[in-house]
């Protein structure tokens, strides 16, 4: 059940304890960096004064900027020491890139090994790796994680559809690592081969890399006969593995002996109450080569210090609720696009596939949503088509207080493809 059973289950007030002395580790280690040593020294902060957890906050926040601008300043340790760099995507802008001694492989493989154990992989399992390998830090940190476990694992990378489920066929495969979106669309594939995945040896699938809803889990779950775990990560904090979910699927559990978190409201950056949607900062507690102190990571959850039947006593967040930088603004109200998602995946009559586009027309915003319909739903009645248009309408209108345009469409009509889906066109 337990990976390590003593850290996963120490007591909170054993916890803090632990947080603490790692904390100070972290400090000393950090005043080594041109750049947080100046910070360090301009908050009058260093691990000898560090009285407790509250006073990490005396320092400024860690951002995105700071990492492009000065990210080789905040290197802990000759670049010489470094085995290995990620990087991120880069959409937003110039790639952030985080800097990994021998050491910090290992205790991030330990991690995600932790995280995949508590969900029920074993030595013996076969994990198939669906994410792409590179700089993005998913597949190889899930790779790293499932071979520290013991599993036999198949690097199959992304994409490549058909050859996805030859792999599942010929080497029986139990667990897979998948983006969500790409989970549906493979559906089309199975269609196109005959192949039922339920008839398949797979039951465990870990989705991540994009936001999905609790409806999408449910789908994914259904289609394919496996408990789908939520995971998160970011590459600044490692990747994958800093927060799983358990057999409860009720909230992730921070790993918090390798991770400090804090959840503050984005506008007033001053601390969120338990279940209050809130900023995502974290703090490193383990990581030798470049250890990020108060790092924002723009991603918006609420965070639970109830106690979780699974006995783990780290903290649980919610999943992602949304960015506070893909917050899209329609006549004044904000809207995020995981609030379009909850409530199209919630009817049944929609299929896997939707597209927003945003546009301008005399100065006066317009959200137009495609909508995939399942094809036993996508009849030649118009009075039915129109009333379900009419009724996806109103369930997007109730819940994001703008109303949008919406247009029917058969199923696999739209865009798609096998990495990320792109559900948002801003066009204005």
């Amino acid at each position: 059940m337990y990976w390590d059973k003593a850290l996963e289950t120490l007591s909170p007030a054993d916890l803090r304890d632990l947080q603490l002395q790692r904390l100070r580790e972290t400090l000393r280690r950090a005043a080594n960096s041109p750049f947080y040593r100046e910070r360090l020294e301009e908050a009058g902060l260093s691990a000898d004064n560090l009285k407790t957890l509250d006073d990490l906050r005396r320092l400024p926040f860690t951002t995105k900027d700071d990492l492009r601008s000065r990210g080789k300043e905040m290197l802990t340790r000759p670049l010489s020491d470094m085995v290995r760099l990620h990087a991120s995507s880069g959409t937003t802008g110039q790639a952030t890139v985080i800097y990994y001694t021998r050491r910090d492989i290992e205790a991030w493989a330990d991690l995600l090994a932790r995280s995949m154990y508590m969900t029920g992989l074993r030595p013996g399992d076969v994990f198939q790796n669906m994410m792409g390998y590179g700089l993005f830090t998913g597949g190889l940190g899930f790779h790293y994680g499932a071979e520290r476990l013991g599993a036999l694992t198949i690097p199959a990378g992304a994409g490549n559809s058909k050859r996805q489920v030859q792999l599942m066929q010929q080497f029986a495969t139990t667990a897979l690592h998948i983006i969500p979106s790409y989970a549906l669309y493979l559906l089309n594939t199975f269609a196109d081969l005959g192949v039922d995945p339920k008839g398949l040896s797979l039951k465990i699938a870990f989705v991540g890399a994009e936001p999905h809803t609790e409806d999408m889990r449910r789908r994914i779950e259904a289609a394919y006969g496996v408990k789908a775990y939520n995971s998160y990560g970011l590459s600044e904090m490692n990747g994958p593995g800093v927060a799983f979910e358990c057999p409860e699927q009720n909230g992730m559990h921070v790993w918090e002996d390798a991770y400090l978190l804090e959840v503050i409201d984005p506008m007033t950056l001053e601390p969120a109450p338990p279940g209050k949607a809130g900023e995502l900062v974290f703090t490193n507690l383990t990581r030798e080569g470049m250890p990020l102190l108060r790092y924002r990571t723009r991603d918006l959850a609420s965070f639970s210090d109830e106690p979780c039947p699974c006995g783990r006593t780290h903290r649980r967040i919610s999943r992602i609720q949304g960015r506070t930088d893909d917050m899209i603004i329609i006549k004044g109200v904000n809207v995020f696009p995981m609030q379009i998602e909850k409530v199209l995946m919630a009817l049944p009559e929609v299929h896997t596939n939707y597209l927003v586009e945003l546009t301008r027309e005399n100065f006066n915003d317009q959200m137009h949503v495609k909508v995939e319909v399942q094809q036993d739903f996508f009849r030649e009645d118009l009075k039915y088509l129109t009333g379900l248009r009419k009724r996806i309408t109103e369930a997007l209108k109730s819940e994001l207080l703008v109303t949008p345009l919406v247009e029917l469409v058969e199923p696999n009509t739209l865009p798609a493809g096998e990495g990320k889906a792109v559900r948002i066109l801003d066009k204005r």
